[in-house]
């Protein structure tokens, strides 16, 4: 199987498996009591914490772990609704539906959710937000990098549109976390949610980086748990995995970015030979892993399926909304033809892909595009 699906998730590395192990086998207390193998849970809670810390550019006091990313954007925004009177909520359009679907819930609840324009080539307009700020926004979200077509946005010029008036910025920060360098302190940005599974790590933990001078009500009340902004007894070796896979992703951060950098380069100079092909957001400033391409004539579904049965894992847009008939929405969003859009296929790279792979990946695309075409001509 080449596997080409890394931003929906990341194969576990070998390094945080084993280091998982012994906090299911022998370190199994509960990391609130304060009995010995309970603090031998707590400091190693702890030591994770700084580990992710480091790859967010922020202090350990600034991470709190959840379950998830989703879990994560949930916090930043329903907790800051909780917070502040009801107003305006900006939000670019090309949010993951972990971002749009609690910004669905509060505008049903007395909330404006504006959305943000955006360039052809899925990038916030600044000029925009000078014209739509305005006194009743209370907050605004805006992700780091995209999911689907990897383009990065310029958030640090965009959160300090915000800071500058003092309206918190949360950045869904899953996709760009490990893969670019990220320096929290530095953002101005107020709250940033990050993913395990996406560097290497564990399933069902990630974590939430604030600015401890913005308040905050937590979703899950409890035991006062994560400096009480996350109720509920941690999920200890899944965070261990997550420390240790963010101080492999720092550690090897800027090597990776030029393996996957090369890889891209070489995979869209392929697609560029091939017929009918549209490489989206090419002039852009993108993850060094992601290229979302169309296959005219073809839908993009269709073509993820076939390439599945050559053994050949790729996506048509984000893993959380696969089962979604309608087209990208960020495609929508950019304002690509409808047709185009349905046509999207997403390849996402990772630390172990090859130019082997991209290269195999290239012959079957190129057969599976030329038989479609030579069906349709009726050849």
């Amino acid at each position: 199987m080449i596997y080409f699906d890394f931003n929906a998730t990341s194969p576990l590395h070998e390094a945080v498996l084993e280091a998982m192990v012994p906090y299911y086998r022998n370190f199994y207390g509960n990391p609130s009591s304060l009995h010995r193998i309970g603090r031998i849970s707590r400091d190693a809670v702890e030591a994770a914490r700084i580990q992710v810390a480091g790859l967010a550019g922020a202090s350990a006091s600034q991470v709190v772990f959840t379950s998830g990313g989703t879990e994560a954007n949930s916090l930043a925004i329903c907790g800051l609704a909780d917070v502040l009177p009801p107003g305006q909520i900006l939000v670019s359009p090309i949010e993951h539906s972990s971002v749009l679907e609690p910004l669905k819930a509060l505008s049903e609840t007395g909330w404006t959710v504006r959305f943000m324009e955006l360039t052809d080539g899925g990038r916030v307009c600044e000029r925009f937000l000078e014209s739509a700020i305005d006194p009743e926004t209370r907050f605004a979200v805006c992700m780091i990098a995209n999911n689907e077509t990897g383009v990065i946005q310029d958030i640090q010029r965009i959160a300090e549109q915000f800071r500058d008036l003092g309206i918190p910025l949360h950045c869904d920060g899953v996709q760009a976390f490990g893969k670019i360098a990220i320096d929290f302190s530095a953002s101005r940005f107020s709250f940033m949610s990050v993913s395990a599974h996406k560097i290497g790590g564990p399933k069902g933990v990630g974590a939430l980086v604030f600015d401890k001078s913005v308040r905050l009500e937590p979703l899950l009340k409890g035991g006062g748990q994560e400096k009480g902004l996350r109720g509920g007894t941690e999920n200890v070796a899944g965070i261990v995995g997550f420390g240790v896979a963010a101080e492999i992703a720092q550690r090897n951060l800027g090597e990776n970015a030029n393996h996957l950098f090369r890889l891209r380069q070489r995979l869209e100079q392929g697609l560029k030979k091939l017929p009918s092909i549209t490489i989206f957001c090419k002039q852009e400033k993108r993850l060094p892993n992601t290229v979302m391409f169309g296959v005219g004539g073809m839908d993009g579904e269709m073509v993820v399926m076939e390439l599945d049965r050559k053994g050949i894992a790729v996506s048509s847009g984000s893993a959380c909304s696969s089962q979604d008939t309608e087209p990208s929405h960020v495609l929508l969003a950019m304002r690509v033809d409808r047709e185009v859009a349905r046509s999207a296929v997403r390849v996402s790279l990772g630390s172990t892909s090859t130019e082997t792979e991209v290269d195999q990946f290239l012959v079957v695309l190129q057969n599976l595009v030329s038989g479609a075409h030579q069906k349709a001509s009726g050849y």
